[in-house]
């Protein structure tokens, strides 16, 4: 999964440095710019910042970018009034657009990073089918899968039991829920207990074996992630089921 590492702080530091700096060098073609286009070139720096961040640093330029909107380009320069009734339509127009767009921004860019982690997912799911179609030993495949659900569900660590159940641990379901005993914990809750959590391979209604996840404490693992886990554990399943004697 790709995460940014202080990009949220980068962003909210846009969001308080980069209005004012635009706005006070707009100052500079206050005679030839119109305030209507001097509002624009702001809402472009308000989606750059929501772009690069997220809604609420979004949400922080577009106020910020109408604050210094108002105190650099309308008169009276300098104070934070506006006498102009023209101007006032602007500002507020300002305010309202830009942080309308600023939040599709935002959500435009986390589509995009959502999109990128689904391509991830898919290809460790392709990766691993041709494993299985090439014939690869059903331990090669298990391995595989092993090294994959540790990435993919944040875990301390990940084993591999074979043959039969043994106690009562908490179990990954096909629906990406986890339950404990008797009691199913809704799928769409991102944290998994911080006690091992089985996960089944089975095939063709035989039972192989079960990943042994070992989760990190506070870890979010997204149901889509959970899902994936699932399949990955299915297709270590079949390979184990065609290597099995009949």
């Amino acid at each position: 999964m790709l995460r940014f590492p202080g990009r949220g702080i980068l962003a909210f530091g846009a969001a308080v440095v980069a209005p004012p700096v635009v706005a006070a060098a707009l100052t500079l073609f206050r005679d030839s710019l119109s305030a209507a286009n001097a509002a624009l070139v702001l809402v472009v720096v308000v989606v750059a910042v929501a772009a690069l961040g997220n809604r609420l640093a979004g949400a922080l330029a577009a106020v910020s970018a109408a604050a210094w909107f108002d105190l650099f380009l309308t008169a009276p320069y300098g104070r934070f009034t506006i006498t102009a009734s023209a101007d006032v339509t602007t500002a507020v127009l300002l305010l309202v657009v830009a942080l309308a767009v600023s939040q599709l921004a935002a959500r435009a860019r986390r589509l995009y990073l959502v999109t990128i982690t689904d391509a991830d997912q898919l290809a460790q799911i392709q990766r691993t089918a041709a494993l299985v179609e090439s014939g690869a030993q059903g331990r090669d495949v298990v391995n595989q899968v092993r090294t994959q659900l540790i990435d993919l569900l944040q875990l301390q660590g990940c084993r591999f039991e074979y043959g039969t159940l043994l106690g009562r641990p908490a179990r990954l379901e096909r629906d990406g829920s986890i339950t404990q005993g008797r009691i199913r914990r809704n799928p769409n809750r991102d944290r998994f207990p911080d006690e091992e959590v089985e996960l089944r391979a089975s095939a063709g209604g035989r039972f192989h074996g079960r990943f042994m996840l070992q989760p990190t404490r506070g870890a979010v693992v997204p149901l889509q992630a959970r899902l994936v886990a699932v399949t990955l554990a299915d297709q270590a399943g079949a390979a184990l089921d065609t290597a099995a004697p009949d």
